[in-house]
């Protein structure tokens, strides 16, 4: 069963002063592509979380936010004048310097200037802030579930899509060989009459010659081999999507193999009839490309 690459979690927390709310969401990607936006004065918390998502997402863009608030504390804690008006000092050229490069960045939030290490006077201590990292990262592992369960909730329909439309191409391959094989009477005559009359017409013409020469032309006209292969492909396909573990890299290759035969069919149809479903075939197939772009 396919996994898909969209997907969404979030998830709220608690300890001593400290609240946050988790927040987790991705889309496709060729790779994976990590985006994480979290305190900086949690020390080890951005690598810890960097190296989990690795391990247990193969493929997307992946976005993580950490939204942390310190309760009021009685005045305990109060914010470092001195390194708020640096800090804003500092906001301003970079959106000066960013601006100067006709770039645009999105604007910080209190949240994010509340967040740099040291702003709060009488914050946390260093153990009580290695405590709060190792119970976030406790966390973890509960958020990215929840994502990998979405994620496969919407793997669950791509699944179902792409074996529907396998099994229009499968019927689209059985439609072609019927069709080829119908074909193959009025092929065998029209090249019977096509040598009688370069005969008829052509003094000391080599008839050996001649009949191997049509006989490479009707060679060349015959669709066995790309239907097999289509075959094959569906196959192939199939076992993919029941396969475990990622694999929308295979089957966006896979797209690109169908993609050729079906280009082949449709070159080497020579009849109204197998060029229709050679471009039905085509049809399906990039539906399916366009969906296994979601795949994992």
């Amino acid at each position: 069963m396919v996994n898909s690459m969209t997907g969404y979690a979030t998830q709220q927390g608690g300890a001593a002063e400290f609240s946050w709310t988790w927040e987790l969401r991705s889309v496709n990607a060729k790779g994976l592509d990590l985006r994480l936006r979290l305190p900086d004065w949690l020390p080890g918390l951005e690598q810890a979380v960097r190296a989990e998502l690795s391990r247990t997402i193969a493929r997307g863009n992946v976005s993580l936010s950490l939204k942390l608030t310190r309760e009021a504390s009685g005045g305990a804690a109060r914010i470092d004048p001195a390194l708020l008006q640096a800090t804003l000092r500092a906001l301003k050229e970079i959106e000066a310097a960013a601006r100067a490069q006709d770039l645009t960045l999105a604007p910080a939030s209190a949240m994010d200037i509340h967040a740099v290490r040291g702003m709060m006077e009488g914050g946390a201590s260093d153990d009580d802030a290695a405590a709060l990292a190792q119970t976030l990262l406790g966390e973890l592992p509960g958020l990215i579930d929840g994502f990998n369960q979405m994620r496969a909730g919407e793997g669950a329909a791509l699944n179902a899509v792409l074996a529907d439309q396998l099994g229009q191409v499968d019927r689209c391959v059985t439609a072609a060989r019927t069709e080829a094989e119908a074909r193959k009477a009025d092929w065998a005559r029209t090249l019977r009459d096509n040598l009688q009359r370069v005969l008829q017409n052509s003094d000391g013409a080599d008839s050996a010659r001649v009949e191997q020469e049509l006989a490479l032309i009707a060679v060349k006209a015959d669709v066995t081999e790309e239907l097999d292969r289509l075959g094959a492909h569906v196959g192939a396909a199939r076992d993919l999507l029941a396969a475990k573990g990622p694999v929308g890299r295979k089957l966006d290759f896979l797209m690109q193999e169908f993609n050729r035969e079906a280009n082949t069919l449709c070159a080497k149809a020579q009849s109204n009839a197998l060029t229709r479903i050679g471009l039905d075939l085509k049809a399906v197939i990039d539906q399916m490309r366009e969906q296994v772009q979601n795949v994992e």
